[in-house]
């Protein structure tokens, strides 16, 4: 495996372009991963299809409760990332290590608690979404079947973070491609059957998730202990409460805004259900076409996260500023262009999915009004890595509930429904939410208070040398 750019980077990055090159160094292969997990996701979606409408939907319950999970394990993740990035800024591996052991415990822990939660609750949990009997059969069948070892996923996400943290995007991205492919392949042999094996419908389905995230885990595992700053030592595996709260206290907030995000997402949805069949649908196609766009958000997101927390960790607050600041206006111009090609080819992007010409019509609606704020999605994304790579992952909580209730589901009722602008209303809500908070970001970031410098650990004498007071400083160009 490749020497990660953070621990054997030979020198601090002089000019712009240097930083930039490290930015699309990390960033590519966190796009790259989320465009195949994208891609595969629809051709499971489409081997789910060939079962019935119902298995369709009940997957689809099922991964909705299921994101409740993620948003835990992915604020574990979190927290591993940017305290492995601050620590291997600081020079300080040990620390970097013990503390990676700690969050793959921290996993366990709650992956074996939410597989728990799924074996006694499954039919409960999935009784609230209001389904038909037929999709709660399936439904409950699928989500014991991948829910219930659930370790696995909350191992995956967290594992994929602590290499990120580590500056290596690339292992979690081959990882991840080589692991979506073995799920598609065995979706199509255990779903159909095939020479000797049976047809297994639902659950082959649910098989060929469960096995492709194990091997992805596997891998991960060894990847983790083939980092020379990570590899396992023997006595960290032992509970460190020191640890498993400090990961708990700053991964909290990251999982409190994925649910309060989630939550707002199913109050806005069921005014857009409201609109009727077509508009809804035309919603859900609109925001398959659109998930293109979040992946490089995402991608740079990662970077800027990674980056922010290296150099926080180092001590070099003006240049943990320069990066965020430089990660986002490239991110900016990246999704400004993909954003112009939602507005002009919206329409013909929607033609793939259905052919009647009003849904049609609301599909290009939408993502014309999606390509005007793509650039404020842009600052919201990366600039929230950067706060949560700056140790402060309390404010986009904060900001995300106001933005998602007092904004949001407000506008998505009084435009979608009360002033009957439909579909057009919604996405108008959405692009204001959007807006709001990635100008609040900007206006906190310009400000300085975008750092949550307690948290961060002190960085050794003999890390970078070349850090002085003069680059300690805060009073970088303002955003």
């Amino acid at each position: 495996m490749k020497e990660n750019l953070l621990t054997d980077q030979p020198f601090q990055p002089q000019t712009d372009k240097e930083r930039l090159k490290i930015i699309i160094v990390l960033a590519i292969p966190a796009v790259i991963e989320n465009f195949f997990q994208t891609l595969l996701g629809f051709v499971d979606t489409y081997f789910v299809s060939q079962i019935s409408l119902a298995a369709v939907s009940a997957v689809g319950i099922t991964n909705a409760v299921l994101a409740i999970y993620f948003a835990l394990f992915m604020a574990i993740g979190v927290a591993a990332n940017v305290r492995i990035a601050n620590f291997l800024g600081a020079n300080q591996p040990e620390k970097a290590r013990h503390i990676s052991q700690q969050s793959i415990i921290l996993a366990i822990i709650f992956g074996i608690l939410t597989g728990l939660a799924t074996w006694f609750f499954a039919e409960p949990l999935l009784r609230l979404m209001g389904i038909e009997e037929e999709v709660l059969e399936l439904g409950s069948l699928y989500f014991r079947i991948v829910g219930i070892p659930s370790v696995i996923m909350s191992l995956m996400f967290v594992m994929s973070a602590i290499l990120r943290g580590a500056g290596d995007t690339k292992t979690p991205m081959m990882i991840s491609i080589v692991i979506n492919g073995i799920n598609a392949v065995l979706d199509y042999v255990l779903i159909f059957g095939f020479l000797f094996i049976p047809e297994l419908g639902i659950v082959g389905a649910a098989i060929a998730t469960v096995v492709s995230r194990l091997i992805g885990s596997l891998a991960l595992f060894y990847y983790v202990n083939k980092e020379k700053v990570l590899a396992f030592r023997k006595h960290y595996w032992q509970l460190d409460k020191g640890h498993l709260l400090e990961l708990s206290t700053l991964g909290a907030p990251a999982a409190g805004e994925r649910l309060v995000m989630r939550a707002g997402q199913i109050v806005y949805f069921g005014f857009v259900v409201a609109l009727g069949t077509n508009a809804f649908a035309a919603h859900q196609i609109a925001g398959n076409v659109e998930v293109f766009s979040y992946m490089i958000g995402y991608g740079f997101a990662t970077a800027a996260t990674i980056l922010v927390g290296q150099q926080i960790g180092a001590g070099n607050l003006a240049e943990a500023r320069k990066y965020a600041k430089l990660s986002t206006q490239v991110t900016v111009v990246f999704m400004t262009l993909l954003g112009a090609v939602l507005f002009f080819f919206g329409d013909w992007a929607a033609s793939f999915f259905t052919e009647d010409p009003e849904v049609i019509s609301d599909i290009g609606t939408a993502l014309k009004i999606s390509g005007v704020f793509q650039p404020f999605l842009a600052v919201l994304m990366v600039l929230t890595g950067a706060f949560q790579g700056a140790n402060n992952t309390k404010f986009p909580m904060y900001l995300t509930a106001f933005g998602m209730w007092a904004i949001r589901t407000l506008l998505v009722y009084l435009l979608g429904i009360q002033l009957e602008w439909g579909l057009a209303g919604v996405w108008i809500a959405i692009g204001i939410d959007i807006a709001f908070r990635a100008v609040v970001l900007v206006i906190q970031f310009r400000r300085d208070k975008w750092m949550a410098l307690e948290k961060a650990p002190e960085p050794e004498a003999q890390c970078h040398p070349q850090t002085t007071k003069e680059n300690m400083s805060t009073n970088a160009n303002n955003y």
